[in-house]
């Protein structure tokens, strides 16, 4: 009952629940954690195009539903990642989200993994790296997100990460 009740709110357009650790990197680049069907509605507002997903494991079936309906692609770069939580993103899959970033023609776009905290994080600590952000900024953002659970070797990969391995966009957005 309470969740028929909750999409006929939902439908009426007065809520719109962001899914978790949702947030705005740039002008039409996002970032966050997998949405559930309560942050469909929200998501629909923003007209994404592509939404680069870096966790592991495969996204829920609702999820997939919704953005093939949505007609957004769905680019899955963590896949090829073993499940060890605990070891940090690899750089080819930092550089491979980077390019797609940097790329306006990609945009809307959005950057998410499970709980949009570390691999979300360093992907996107990577690119404040691009925009010539000190290390402060940097960290201070990927703490904000990452909560209670900041994880060292995460931001030693940020700090170390080499800009100069980032391809130059034919097309790059206005903030770069």
């Amino acid at each position: 009952r309470v969740h028929g009740e909750v999409k006929s709110v939902l439908k009426m357009g007065s809520h719109y629940i962001p899914p978790i650790n949702f947030g705005m990197v740039e002008e039409d680049l996002y970032r966050s954690g997998l949405p559930n069907e309560l942050n469909f509605p929200f998501l629909e507002r923003l007209h994404l195009k592509h939404i680069i997903y870096l966790a592991p494991d495969e996204p829920t079936q609702q999820f997939l539903n919704f953005v093939d309906d949505q007609e957004i692609v769905l680019i899955h770069l963590g896949k090829e990642v073993k499940k060890n939580p605990w070891k940090p993103i690899s750089e080819e899959v930092v550089l491979s989200a980077l390019d797609l970033i940097l790329d306006s023609s990609q945009y809307p776009i959005m950057v998410m993994c499970h709980l949009g905290r570390h691999r979300t994080g360093t992907v996107i600590g990577c690119l404040r790296k691009v925009q010539r952000w000190n290390l402060t900024s940097i960290f201070e953002e990927y703490r904000r997100y990452a909560g209670s659970k900041v994880r060292l070797l995460n931001e030693q990969f940020i700090e170390l990460f080499d800009t100069d391995l980032v391809r130059q966009p034919q097309s790059p957005p206005k903030w770069l």
